[in-house]
């Protein structure tokens, strides 16, 4: 394509990037999520009950954590990047995204260090090395979000996707090893979630030289001139509140970067309450402490297709908004309502099959565990999956359109209901308050993005009302 080209060739090829890229992406997080899966019923075998249910939480603690301090600042580059290429520009701002992550990085180093003791004796039972693999995993995933966020940026959606298959398959590693006998013990297994994410960069060198190739001329992406309007645009989004550059030209700012970080950073806090609350609650209050571990494996039937789906949310977001700037609404609802109605699809499926042989194969295949798993508390949770999945996006599409602080609040509402729900003992069986309660927050956050959809106003058509 040329520099000529129209803005419908444009479009299609755009298009076709997108659907490509997320195809591309969606296998790799496939595999992904099936070995993390494999990696914990790995763990549920070769270790106890208790041994397990540590190893599970401390994956649960160590994703609350990156998730909401880097996870804002992997979307802040992605769209940064990806404005700067739909203008022609292949030299792209990095202090501010780089100052944000040391400086999210350093924060967690400081707490974790200044509770050091609480952590070792109340989070861990007293063993120090899980401490020290949470403390040296999350300072990794600072370098891992960094690289998917440059990754995807550049729609480098194959090595993105090279470099979380490359995170599972070295965890898994440590979980086989002791499954053979090579290694034993909780402490071996998991050291794996502190390596994997050191091992996943060495995908980086491969694309320092395509991009540099890119630079050089070799594949550089033709600018398209920017209108009064665009600009206008700019200023207000798309994306989320004040992050957008104000021009092509000019650098994000700190502040900027920071109001996107806090948003988003609610939004990820949220979702990983409504992903791990019930494991953290159920840990805390249960005097049975295996059933912590019950509730997470329950929790990896959303879990899985929530990593899966980080490939569409990778690319959905700047695919959002260059439909809404460049294509106009009707495109942009076209794609919002093709990957709701897939997911529908999806979940129905997934519930169904939980419904009829959901307990058989938690309790016989994948956990070898003597619970008894309640076939309608599981489909329960296959369909919240598919709400979450559907309120993911929604969320894509309320950024798309500079509605990140709105977003958060239904995010936040929906994660102190279910907080909530999983504190009061309306059911006493703790696991199926668990799977009553993700149903019902994910309907709900569901609902309130749908609405705040409904009312959404395109950046394009009214920027000045913005």
């Amino acid at each position: 394509m040329t520099g000529g080209s129209t803005p419908t060739q444009r479009g299609a090829a755009r298009s076709r990037s997108y659907g490509s890229g997320a195809r591309i992406l969606s296998i790799g997080i496939a595999a992904t999520g099936l070995l993390t899966f494999a990696f914990f019923s790995i763990a549920s075998h070769v270790l106890g009950e208790e041994a397990a249910q540590r190893v599970d939480v401390l994956w649960s603690v160590m994703f609350v954590v990156i998730s909401v301090i880097y996870r804002p600042v992997e979307q802040l580059l992605s769209r940064t990047i990806a404005e700067r290429r739909a203008h022609g520009h292949v030299a792209h701002p990095m202090r501010v995204p780089i100052a944000l992550q040391a400086g999210f990085a350093l924060t967690f180093l400081v707490v974790a260090l200044a509770l050091h003791e609480e952590l070792i004796d109340h989070v861990f039972d007293g063993y120090a090395a899980l401490y020290y693999v949470l403390l040296v995993g999350t300072l990794a995933y600072a370098g891992s979000y960094f690289a998917r966020g440059w990754l995807a940026g550049h729609e480098y959606f194959g090595l993105f996707g090279a470099l979380v298959l490359m995170e599972s398959t070295s965890r898994i590693c440590f979980a086989l090893a002791a499954a053979l006998g090579v290694t034993s013990g909780q402490t071996a297994v998991a050291l794996g979630i502190a390596i994997a994410p050191l091992i996943s960069l060495v995908v980086v060198p491969a694309a320092f030289l395509r991009s540099r190739g890119e630079r050089d001329g070799g594949d550089r992406l033709p600018a398209s001139p920017i209108t009064v309007d665009e600009a206008d645009a700019a200023l207000a989004g798309p994306g989320t509140e004040g992050v957008q550059e104000v021009a092509a030209h000019d650098e994000l700012s700190l502040s900027r970067g920071g109001r996107f970080a806090l948003w988003v950073s609610g939004i990820m806090l949220s979702e990983q309450a409504l992903l791990n609350a019930s494991v953290l609650t159920v840990d805390a209050l249960s005097p049975d402490r295996a059933l912590a571990g019950i509730v997470f494996n329950v929790m990896l039937i959303a879990r899985a297709p929530l990593q899966l789906f980080q490939a569409i949310q990778t690319s959905l977001l700047p695919h959002l908004t260059g439909l809404e700037a460049k294509e106009g609404h009707a495109a942009f609802a076209r794609a919002i309502r093709v990957t709701v109605l897939a997911i529908a699809a999806f979940a129905a499926a997934v519930a169904l099959g939980l419904l009829l042989i959901g307990p058989f194969v938690m309790s016989h295949i994948l956990f070898g565990q003597s619970y008894t798993y309640n076939r309608f508390g599981l489909a329960l949770v296959g369909l919240g999956m598919g709400m979450h999945l559907a309120s993911g996006t929604l969320n894509q599409a309320a950024l798309a359109r500079n509605r990140a602080r709105a977003a958060a609040t239904c995010w936040l509402a929906a994660a102190v209901v279910f907080l909530a729900w999983m504190l009061t003992p309306l059911v006493g069986e703790q696991v199926l308050r668990a799977e009553i309660g993700y149903c019902g927050a994910t309907a709900l956050l569901a609902a309130l993005l749908a609405v705040l959809y409904r009312r959404g106003v395109p950046v394009k058509r009214a920027p000045a009302s913005r």
